[in-house]
């Protein structure tokens, strides 16, 4: 699996284990949401700030 993490146009480094974590709860909340494919290649999320 591989995290990557961009703040601000700036790529921010991640050792495994903090890859790991966050791509498993990542992919643990997204595969039990209703109408995603078991199958998926990529998932993107975008977070802005008001």
């Amino acid at each position: 699996m591989d995290v990557k993490i961009t703040v601000d146009g700036e790529e921010i480094p991640l050792n495994e284990f903090v890859e790991q974590i966050i791509g498993n709860m990542v992919v643990g909340g997204v595969e039990s949401l209703k109408g995603v494919d078991e199958n998926w290649n990529n998932i993107s999320i975008n977070i802005e700030k008001d």
